[in-house]
């Protein structure tokens, strides 16, 4: 991979200017933007391979330029915030987050966060001869991209969809316990409560649905989850 882009949007300079200059210690190029109400043309001219958004901005909160900018891209967005309610957590993920960072933090800390998602949404940054691709009666994934297929259908993912998807399709029709979808998505866990799991559950299934499955999601209480896709390769 080229040089690492990582985009601050953040309202606060002097939070803003010590995320820059602290990220750009670790070889990374960071930028911050400049016009909160075009935060979205500053993205697509930028390109970056992951953003650092907060809540509370001008103009329109964070929630809204997340959703804007997942319109466009399936790159890690990591919220920082003040922000520490659950709700808010929630809705970062339901508008398509990866992960919460709560303020005051860690430099240090905010910069393994970024590490471990640019780890995951990009690999070890070297080009693949062969693309990798997961397979399980019609459905295809192709975690690489984020991209999942079925029948000629087509829908975009998230990084964190993407992992959870990947390990449903792994063991079909076999539970996959609760526990070890939250060690796969969260490596470091300072990110769990207990409608993590769920609002992403929803979301897949949401994305399955638009691919002509309906409910093959199916949750075992107690143990966990279980893709059904059985009664769909013949149809």
């Amino acid at each position: 991979m080229d040089q690492v882009k990582i985009l601050i949007i953040e309202d606060d300079a002097k939070i803003a200017s010590l995320l820059k200059t602290h990220i750009e210690k670790y070889g990374y190029t960071a930028f911050r933007v400049a016009d909160f109400a075009h935060v979205l043309d500053e993205f697509k001219e930028i390109g970056p391979h992951l953003v650092l958004l907060d809540v509370n901005l001008p103009m329109f909160d964070g929630f809204y330029w997340c959703r804007q900018i997942r319109s466009l891209s399936t790159c890690p967005i990591l919220f920082i915030s003040a922000r520490e309610s659950e709700m808010d957590q929630v809705m970062a993920l339901e508008n398509g987050a990866d992960d919460y960072i709560t303020k005051p933090f860690y430099y240090d800390v905010v910069v393994a966060k970024i590490r471990s998602h640019l780890r995951r949404a990009y690999g070890s940054y070297s080009a693949r001869t062969e693309e990798r691709t997961v397979e399980t009666s019609g459905l295809v994934l192709y975690p690489e991209r984020f991209i999942l297929t079925y029948r000629g259908e087509t829908v975009e993912l998230t990084q964190k969809e993407s992992v959870l998807v990947e390990a449903l399709m792994k063991k079909p029709d076999r539970i996959v316990s609760r526990g070890r979808l939250l060690d796969l998505m969260w490596e470091d866990k300072h990110f769990i409560d207990d409608n993590t799991l769920n609002v992403y559950i929803t979301r897949i299934r949401k994305k399955l649905s638009e691919l002509g499955l309906a409910e093959p999601v199916e949750t075992v209480r107690g143990a966990g989850y279980k893709l059904k896709l059985e009664g769909y390769a013949e149809k």
